[in-house]
């Protein structure tokens, strides 16, 4: 017995994908061939896309926004765990990256849940707000550039409804936020968002150490 979470050895993460991994054969294929990719550090974990396919569920959500696509792993797993008529719509910036995005939710029969916008996602957020997005969205998920979180999660945060959820990544970043030797800039930015969703009244929160840390936020 343990009263704090566990560590996982290699063995034990083995087990774990053993015996809890329900992974579509399209998000299987996609992560071996994101795995190749010079910059595969920036995929989520299986079991953390599954996780986020199970918080969607139990949210019931429909409308869901995600800020910061990659090669589309995350943005795929949350559409097909979305009913006939949900939507993702997903921000990036990067073409390249989102153009294997777009072919794997094509395969996978999802493309017309998903709206790609290729822009600057704090352009995006303010265009949604300004146009009466504000409250309607039901589950957001932030993977982006570090330095923005905080801009990005208050944005999501007026753009969702009571009781929706936000799911932000990396705030345990591979351990070095607890490193006072390591001063970078996307390292303090990350301290100062966990910081300031810690005491945010706003919102109920927990940090869940799955994967690289997992933050989540329900709005009251």
């Amino acid at each position: 017995m343990s009263n704090r979470s566990i560590g996982l050895t290699d063995e034990l993460y083995r087990y774990l994908l053993a015996n809890s991994l329900r992974e579509h054969a399209l998000l299987a294929e996609l992560r071996k061939v994101t795995a190749q990719r010079p910059d595969a550090r920036m995929q989520i974990a299986p079991e953390q896309g599954q996780f986020m396919q199970l918080l969607v569920q139990l949210t019931g959500a429909r409308r869901c926004l995600e800020i910061g696509v990659y090669t589309g792993y995350s943005a795929l797993a949350v559409a097909l765990a979305l009913p006939e008529d949900g939507h993702v719509l997903a921000c990036d910036i990067d073409a390249e990256t989102t153009a294997i995005a777009r072919d794997y939710w094509r395969r996978a029969g999802v493309e017309s849940r998903i709206e790609l916008r290729l822009a600057p996602a704090l352009e995006t957020l303010d265009q949604l707000l300004a146009s009466g997005g504000a409250d309607s969205y039901d589950f957001v998920f932030i993977d982006a550039d570090k330095e923005n979180y905080s801009e990005y999660y208050d944005r999501s945060l007026a753009l969702l409804r009571q009781g929706g959820l936000i799911a932000v990544d990396n705030v345990l970043w591979n351990g070095r936020v607890a490193d006072p030797a390591v001063n970078d800039l996307d390292t303090r930015a990350i301290r100062a968002f966990n910081r300031k969703l810690h005491w945010d009244a706003s919102v109920s929160t927990s940090l869940v150490p799955v994967g690289d840390g997992l933050a989540l936020a329900r709005k009251l």
